[in-house]
């Protein structure tokens, strides 16, 4: 016959189990080791030891002996805590002594932070999200050459929810690219509360700023660097760059379907032809809109055959006669 597993709980609670076997020691005055094995929480709060005469036989211990001695080892390890948080600040001191007037809390330092590594930047994005009330302003371009982990996006959801339920309000821009994306109509779907968001063809790379007070920006293409940034000036000129972006973008609900233009061009390919004017290649191009390089160039020879182009040179002059550019999206 197999042991009954023991049932998961806090690490600070005593299971049904292990409340029953401890009353019947108590009663019986011993129980044997194989009695206690579906009960290990037990013996992790010493309520029962071993006995003199027979250690595979186990005897209950008063409740107030086990809580003080719990209790006298949770305060050794505090006192540990406390003696190290003592050689840091003895370490730290002569280095404090020597840093400059300057590069106190207004310093440069201060206000612009790196840093590195996934863990690190979630955690300075939770603190941060932590101690807003108000508002979150948030940029988030196609993620071309990755996928957001489950976990990550769990994490973040709720964190959102949480603002949310703070009385805040979440604004959020996305690309075009995204506009049908699940995960994002999921996000919605779950949100609870004065979250809104719009889309664009272009946006810059993403951005995070939380009460005006405080943003974070990525630091390399592949974001394992993130600057944390609380210089006032910039932060001020992030809110207006998202104000700008919010104004011209399309709101993601209700839905719009994407409709051809009486000459046959799409939104998109009036996009994509804008930029080849202005001659980027077709790997900026789908950079810019949130594109794979080869999605962009079906649609640049889509553009071609509606226009009658033969060439690369054709095009973009055949773009500047056509006046697609002059239409509105």
């Amino acid at each position: 016959m197999s042991t009954p597993a023991h049932p998961e709980h806090g690490a600070e609670e005593l299971c049904a189990a292990g409340s029953e076997l401890y009353a019947r020691a108590l009663r019986e005055g011993r129980l044997t080791a194989a009695e206690v094995e579906t009960a290990p929480c037990l013996l992790k709060f010493g309520l029962l030891q071993p006995t003199v005469d027979d250690p595979s036989r186990l005897e209950p211990v008063t409740a107030a002996v086990a809580l003080h001695e719990l209790l006298r080892t949770s305060e050794e390890r505090i006192a540990d805590e406390r003696r190290r948080e003592a050689r840091l600040t003895k370490t730290f001191a002569p280095l404090l002594r020597a840093q400059p007037p300057s590069a106190g809390a207004a310093g440069a330092t201060a206000a612009i932070r790196m840093h590195s590594g996934l863990d690190r930047i979630n955690q300075a994005i939770s603190h941060a999200m932590a101690d807003a009330d108000e508002e979150l302003l948030a940029i988030h371009s196609h993620p071309t050459h990755t996928r957001t982990p489950p976990a990550l996006f769990a994490l973040a959801l709720e964190r959102d929810q949480a603002l949310l339920d703070r009385g805040g309000r979440i604004r959020t821009l996305y690309q075009h690219t995204l506009r049908h994306a699940p995960t994002v109509h999921t996000r919605y779907e779950r949100l609870r509360g004065d979250a809104q968001a719009r889309t664009l063809n272009e946006v810059t790379k993403r951005l995070l700023v939380f009460d005006r007070q405080v943003a974070f920006i990525p630091a390399n293409t592949d974001r394992t660097l993130a600057l944390e940034i609380r210089h006032p000036a910039l932060v001020e000129y992030f809110v207006t760059v998202f104000d700008r972006f919010w104004h011209l973008a399309t709101p993601l609900y209700p839905q719009t379907v994407q409709k051809a233009s009486p000459n046959g061009i799409t939104p998109r390919q009036q996009a994509i032809a804008a930029l080849l004017v202005e001659g980027h290649a077709d790997a900026a191009i789908a950079n810019r809109l949130g594109l794979n390089v080869r999605t962009a160039r079906v649609h640049i020879a889509k553009l071609a055959a509606t226009l009658g182009s033969e060439s690369r040179t054709q095009l973009g002059y055949l773009i500047a006669c056509s006046g697609i550019l002059d239409q509105e999206s």
